[in-house]
Parts: structure tokens; sequence; C-alpha cells
């Protein structure tokens, strides 16, 4: 039986003071953020989007692939994870209110919001994917109260409907948060057909390996079934690494091959400037080195070890974020008109960007939000039991 809720012991009095900090600096971010706009954040008039753009992508993603291995049991009947699938849908349920959250506080006028229903456009991709985005919470919220309850047979059916259904909505939504960069031609580092697929791969992957860890150290029953969970879990990550690995090695080749044919553009400059500028070391160290290289070595040579396949998932799942800044960063501080960055002089006006301390601060406040639903949810729900759902009647 999994029961995370055991790190909310009050003996573990070092996570409870990292926790308790963590809430006070996360507080302090989203005061910054309500008092003073995005006034501290680093963006400006080029580089429109930033670290709380990537947060969003990088939540989403998490949602979707947590989702989607819940699927393999709900509708796909893979027996080897009955005993995770409500933790799988606990898991996408609070990424995708993080995903929200900070997407939420990115928009200048957050009142807004409620124009995506009132006023829609539906020839706009931005709205499509609110409105998918609420189909989706409501399947993956009614599937989760079902799979949390006592009900006849015909409960184990609707469930299976509702999976069914959720599984397209999930490609669909986290796919059309691709396709929302990929049809800006404005922007030739976005501008692929691959971009959506890449967003799609880079989802099961970071999700399926957030999940993993959860399974393998937040579970105190260490019996064998959840060594052979943890292992099917460690051999799914493997596998999904390689493939993401080679699509990015797809998308990255074919435009470095027109330069070395001596042919450049808007495309090329922003890879270039991914992968050899000043930041460099983000996708070489941080995501190729460690967040790749690393775990999938681990997962390979140590399959049969819990802790190890554990520790290379979360790895992976935390490394994962670079490659969403790595998308959204590299395609905005590349000038669309040559000159244009010497055009006119402003603080405002220029092609950089690091996030500020207040941004990392307001992301810092979403993850505090998604930990303490995680924590609240597992300890109260009964998001962990093991107990038999389908086929009971109420007494």
């Amino acid at each position: 039986m999994f029961r995370p809720q055991v790190i909310l012991k009050p003996t573990n009095l070092a996570f409870l003071a990292l926790f308790a900090a963590a809430w006070v600096l996360g507080l302090l971010g989203l005061y910054q953020r309500l008092v003073f706009g995005h006034q501290l954040a680093s963006y400006g008039s080029y580089a429109v989007w930033g670290l709380w753009v990537a947060s969003y992508i990088y939540f989403v993603g998490l949602s979707a692939g947590a989702f989607l291995v819940s699927s393999l049991f709900y509708v796909f009947k893979v027996k080897a994870l009955e005993r995770i699938g409500r933790l799988s849908l606990f898991v996408a349920l609070t990424t995708l209110i993080m995903a929200v959250l900070v997407i939420w506080f990115d928009i200048g006028h957050m009142e807004r919001v409620s124009f995506f229903f009132l006023r829609p456009n539906f020839t706009s991709m931005m709205n499509n994917m609110i409105w998918m985005y609420n189909a989706y919470f409501l399947v993956l919220l009614a599937e989760l109260i079902l799979v949390m309850g006592t009900w006849p047979s015909w409960g184990s059916r609707l469930v299976t409907i509702l999976g069914t259904i959720g599984v397209p909505l999930a490609v669909m939504f986290h796919g059309g948060v691709g396709a929302l960069f990929a049809v800006v031609g404005a922007r030739p580092y976005w501008y692929t057909s691959i971009v959506p697929i890449l967003f799609l791969a880079g989802a099961l992957l970071s999700g399926s390996a957030l999940l993993t860890f959860i399974v393998a150290f937040l579970s105190p029953n260490k019996d064998g079934e959840h060594k052979s969970i943890v292992t099917y879990l460690g051999r799914l990550v493997l596998a999904l690494a390689l493939i993401y690995l080679l699509l990015e090695w797809s998308e990255i080749s074919v435009p470095l091959w027109s330069t070395w044919a001596g042919s450049y553009g808007g495309h090329v400059e922003s890879l270039r400037l991914a992968l050899f500028g000043p930041y460099w070391w983000v996708f070489w160290i941080v995501h190729i080195g460690i967040g790749m290289i690393v775990p999938i070595a681990v997962l390979f040579f140590k399959r049969d070890s819990v802790k190890a396949i554990g520790l290379s998932s979360l790895i992976i799942a935390l490394t994962f974020m670079t490659t969403r800044l790595n998308i959204v960063i590299p395609g905005l501080v590349v000038a669309e008109l040559a000159g244009l960055e010497a055009a006119y002089f402003d603080k405002r006006l220029q092609f950089s960007y690091v996030p500020s301390f207040s941004e990392w601060l307001l992301v810092l406040f979403v993850v505090d939000v998604g930990i303490l639903l995680f924590l609240l949810g597992t300890r109260l729900l009964p998001i962990t039991s093991s107990r038999k759902l389908w086929g009971e009647r109420k007494q």
C-alpha cells in the first residue's frame, strides 16, 4: 500500500523546516506579483515570455504524462500498473492545477481569463486550448472521483470510457501547447512540424519519471510487488528517454546540417544560441549530461535497484525544465529583423532575458501549492488504497 503521507510525520523536522522556508519565500513571490504586477519580471517588449511560460509548459507536460501512464491500466488494462492507477490520476490533477496557476499569474490582467468563456474566438489556437483544458480537467476529476469510491460494476466501464476520452484529450491539449508555438510563423525556431511531437514525447518522459520517483521513494511498503512496479516504470522511463533523444537529435541535426551547407536563418541562430551561446551548459551539461546520459546509464545498468531507478527518474523529471527554457527563450531573443536590437534603446527593448529573483519566487510558490495539495490528498483521500473497487456494492 502506498502511503506518501509518511513524510508529514513531525519527526521529520528537516523536511518541515525546508517546506516552511519555501512557503515564506513563495508567499513573498506571490505578494510581489499581486502588488507590482510584471514590473519585477525581466522580460520586455521583445522577449515577451519567460520563466513562467516555460514552467507552465513543464507542469502541463507532467500532468499529461502522468495521466497517460494511468491510462495504461484504466484503458489498456496493463495489470502491472493497477496499484498506482489512482496515484497517477492524482499526480496528473495536481500538476495540472500547478500549470493553470502559473500561466494565470503570467497574464497581465488576470481577470481577463474570463474572456475565453464569455467572448470565445474559436479561430484562436490559445482559445481552443483553454476549452480543451477544461474538458481534460473535468474528465480527469470525474475519473479520479470514480476510482476512489466503491461502485457497482458499471463504475469500471465508466472509468474506462472516461479514460478513453481522456487519452486523446491529453494528447491534443499538450500537443496543442506545442502547436501554439509551432504555428507562430514569425518565430522560425518554433515554426516546425516536429515541435508538437517533441512536446508530447517530453510530457510522457517527464510525467512518467516524476511518477516513478514518487512510487519508488514515498512508499513504505517495500514488498515484491512494489519492486516489480518500480522496475516496470524504470523500463518505461528508459524507453521514453531514448525515444526523446532520437526526436531531439532529429530536431537539432537537420537545421545544423543547413549551416554546414551555408544556409542561415532565424531557426539556426536560435538553435546555435541554445547549443553554443552563453548558456550552452544548460543544454549540454544539465540536460544532456546530468539529465539524460547519467540517468539512462543508471536505468540500464541498475535496472533492478529501486533506489537507483527512483533517483534517476527524479533527475530526469527535475532537469527536464531546462528543455522548456531552451524552447521559450532562444526563440524570442533573436531579432526578427537584422539590426532591430540597435534601432531603439530602452531597458525593455533588449534581446536578452535572465529570469529575475521575483520570477523564481513565484514559481516556488506554485511548487509549494502543488506539494501541499499532494501531501493533503494522499493523507486525506483514498489515493493510495489498494482495496478492490469494482463489483462491490455499498453495504
